[in-house]
């Protein structure tokens, strides 16, 4: 995948997110991704090439580190609860948007109850 489709899958995906909603505090070249108003997803070109940064399970985010030369620890972030995603063929529209849901899941589970837009135990269930 591309960096424009790679930016494109995980944009759409997050319109998909009850509650998710766009800033740009650092300038209009970092497009952030906030749920109640905790990052879940950041996307830039000031590296050099399209990039999506998400919050991710440590050891979830080692598995995916090794199983994918692509994504590697986040980008300007706490290496340990983030990953960086790259434009390339390897990473698949599902498996984006899967890490983009897993990222936007994270944050919302920290969320005290009453602030919640959905239950993350049941998300994507059928149930919401």
């Amino acid at each position: 995948m591309n960096g424009p489709e790679l930016q494109e899958h995980a944009r759409a995906r997050v319109q998909e997110l009850p509650g998710a909603h766009l800033e740009h505090p650092f300038g209009p070249e970092w497009e952030v991704f906030k749920v109640v108003e905790k990052v879940f997803m950041l996307m830039t070109f000031s590296t050099g090439e399209p990039i999506v940064i998400l919050k991710a399970d440590p050891e979830e985010s080692k598995a995916l580190q090794d199983e994918h030369e692509d994504i590697t620890p986040g980008y300007h972030m706490n290496k340990k609860h983030w990953i960086t995603l790259h434009p390339s063929g390897d990473l698949s529209a599902s498996l984006v948007e899967d890490l983009v849901t897993e990222s936007y899941l994270r944050v919302v589970d920290n969320l005290p109850r009453a602030k919640r837009p959905v239950d993350p135990a049941t998300f994507g269930q059928g149930t919401q």
